[in-house]
């Protein structure tokens, strides 16, 4: 349902009169806590430093693969949970909390659409997302440059559907708007499985019962955290499960209509620090410099 979004936490609003009470802060990356140009807010490592200091867990939850994940977080990864895959992989200090990975019968499925809508002339290529590695067939360098923003571990193979891993979600980029052929191609999957818009170029499939959400309750479950005492931002039709699992939840300035409408609260937009901000006036922090 949609909510009367409070203005409490905008960078228009006043600032909480009191710290709220929460554990667990996750936050989506791109569009989100990164910037239009893929940037980290500055402040980042001190609030994480504060967040730590008072017993907060901080957890991003992205599409990108735990390998990458746990490189950009480095300075600040032990002990932090990592919410990978779209919630299909969560590791903590490398160890595996939870996932939930495809059946390779599917996974040969959505690989053969993928190369009969290249065959017919779409520009996109299928990235198998494993446990160990991201495995890729297309060879040329534009779509080898996306996939290496996204996968670290990413081999290039002769065959995706024959690898042995443990697949958790297979990944489609389509160098147009991924809304115009490919996400309506994958919708004969929807019956049976997750097919959710990640962006403009992409497109995830998944077992029905993973998604970001579902990776924050198990997390939630296993830190003994509840609800109201967990905050959430989030941009994309991917983050929408994640929303539901917070009474503090944030869709960003920028965000996809959709996710306005189903968080609970407004923050600055991913190119306005808006995360930062948000974090530091709820839980009142000393704010990051400008």
């Amino acid at each position: 349902m949609p909510y009367s979004h409070s203005p409490l936490p905008t960078a228009s609003g006043p600032a909480a009169t009191a710290p709220v009470d929460i554990r667990l802060v996750v936050t989506d990356m791109d569009g989100t806590l990164l910037d239009d140009d893929k940037r980290a807010p500055d402040g980042l490592w001190e609030v994480l430093d504060r967040l730590r200091e008072r017993g907060v867990h901080f957890s991003p939850a992205s599409g990108r693969q735990y390998a990458t994940l746990a490189r950009e977080f480095a300075p600040a990864a032990q002990g932090m949970a990592f919410i990978a895959e779209n919630g299909t992989y969560v590791v903590r200090d490398g160890v595996e909390l939870s996932s939930d990975t495809l059946d390779r019968a599917v996974v040969t499925e959505i690989v053969d659409e993928v190369r009969r809508l290249a065959a017919g002339g779409v520009d996109v290529g299928a990235v198998v997302c494993g446990k160990r590695a991201a495995y890729v067939e297309r060879t040329d360098e534009a779509f080898l440059a996306e996939v290496r923003r996204y996968y670290v571990e990413h081999r290039t193979v002769d065959d995706v559907t024959a690898v042995g891993d443990d697949v958790l979600k297979v990944a489609l980029h389509d160098f147009g708007p991924v809304e115009r052929a490919t996400a309506p191609a994958m919708e004969r999957f929807s019956g049976t499985h997750q097919v959710v818009v990640s962006g403009e170029h992409w497109v995830d499939v998944m077992n029905r019962t993973a998604n970001k959400g579902a990776a924050v309750r198990r997390l939630q479950r296993e830190l003994g955290v509840t609800p109201a005492q967990t905050l959430v931002f989030g941009d994309y039709l991917n983050d929408l499960e994640m929303l539901d699992t917070a009474e503090w939840s944030f869709a960003m300035a920028n965000a996809h209509p959709e996710v306005v409408r189903r968080a609970r609260h407004l923050a600055p937009s991913n190119n306005d620090d808006g995360v930062l901000r948000t974090i530091t006036r709820l839980l009142g922090l000393t704010a990051p410099d400008a």
